[in-house]
């Protein structure tokens, strides 16, 4: 167990293009013994994953510009600037940009682990291009079962 904190600069973190976000990960599962996985999103207009279930973590939002249309369970709401959102493991979710304004948050897995997805299939951002929201046909076999691994199944509307 680490005995150390960990910093990370505003401008530091591993970068990735993920269903047409640009997520920013601040901390893994490895930096933090388990406990969680850390990660800050840019989230343009139109974008956002596909619904999902996470059975074996729980994931937080704190929203920090902007709006994001939330279907959580059989909830679907509305968060803004300030907002925080809370799903549980088992629980189908996603997170859509409806407006004509990009939003930030900032997210985070408990335990970590679901980052590794991010890392190991996200795509390196290209300077001057901006990221392609994600369809079904995105997913490789690879992706695929390393989802299942995760304890991850995609649960699309």
């Amino acid at each position: 167990m680490s005995r150390t904190a960990l910093h990370v600069p505003l401008a530091e973190g591993s970068a990735k293009w993920v269903s047409g976000d640009t997520c920013t990960i601040k901390a893994t599962a490895e930096q933090t013994n388990g406990s969680l996985g850390f990660a800050v999103a840019v989230v343009p207009p139109g974008a956002g994953p596909i619904a999902h279930v996470h059975n074996l973590n729980d994931e937080a939002f704190y929203l920090l510009d902007g709006q994001l249309e939330f279907i959580g369970g059989d909830k679907t709401f509305v968060a803004s600037a300030g907002d925080f959102v809370f799903v549980p493991r088992g629980v189908r979710h996603r997170f859509k940009n409806l407006s004509t304004l990009t939003a930030r948050m900032a997210f985070l897995f408990t335990p970590g682990g679901q980052e590794r997805f991010f890392l190991e299939h996200g795509d390196d951002p290209v300077l001057g291009q901006h990221p392609e929201p994600w369809g079904l046909d995105r997913f490789t076999p690879e992706m695929l079962a390393l989802s299942k691994q995760l304890g991850n199944v995609i649960a699309p509307e």
